[in-house]
């Protein structure tokens, strides 16, 4: 995860890391997270950065520049009976000010190789059918759809 350069809004050239993401990051992924239409509290988002960041399996990565988060990913590895182990984004956010810069395509490219590194054979992810920006995009980075799908969930109280 070595730094990069990318244009600013303002079009000045700036230095952005990337690096796993640390407690002191939650402030600023949640603030991010809200872009997407995911509110959580700082809070909320504290526990589930400390439960992530025990479990091995897991990774949150940000994309830094001079201590302000552009960005986060959130990688995992996934075991199932039906496939071989592979990973899955379980979320990505470039911050709205910053995005189509590049910063997305590092994240997925650093996300990419933890995978390997986790001996995952392949990357899986889901979005939403109302980003078809991010479908341009992630079709741009070599992924391809699969299948379509509708999503369940039930509430367990």
């Amino acid at each position: 995860m070595s730094p990069a350069r990318f244009p600013s809004p303002l079009g000045i050239e700036m230095s952005v890391r990337v690096r796993l993401a640390t407690a002191a990051d939650a402030e600023q992924i949640t603030q991010l997270s809200g872009q997407l239409g995911y509110p959580a509290t700082t809070a909320e988002t504290l526990r589930r950065l400390v439960e992530i960041g025990s479990n091995g399996e897991h990774a949150v990565l940000v994309a830094e520049s001079g201590g302000i988060l552009l960005g986060w990913i959130h990688v995992v590895v996934s075991h199932s009976l039906l496939t071989e182990r592979r990973a899955e984004i379980a979320g990505l956010v470039v911050d709205e000010q910053h995005r189509s810069r590049g910063i997305g395509q590092v994240l997925m490219e650093d996300a990419e190789e933890w995978a390997r590194k986790q001996g995952c054979d392949s990357v899986r992810l889901h979005s939403n059918v109302l980003r078809p920006r991010a479908h341009t995009f992630y079709e741009r980075l070599g992924y391809h759809v699969t299948k379509l799908q509708k999503a369940f969930r039930k509430e367990l109280a």
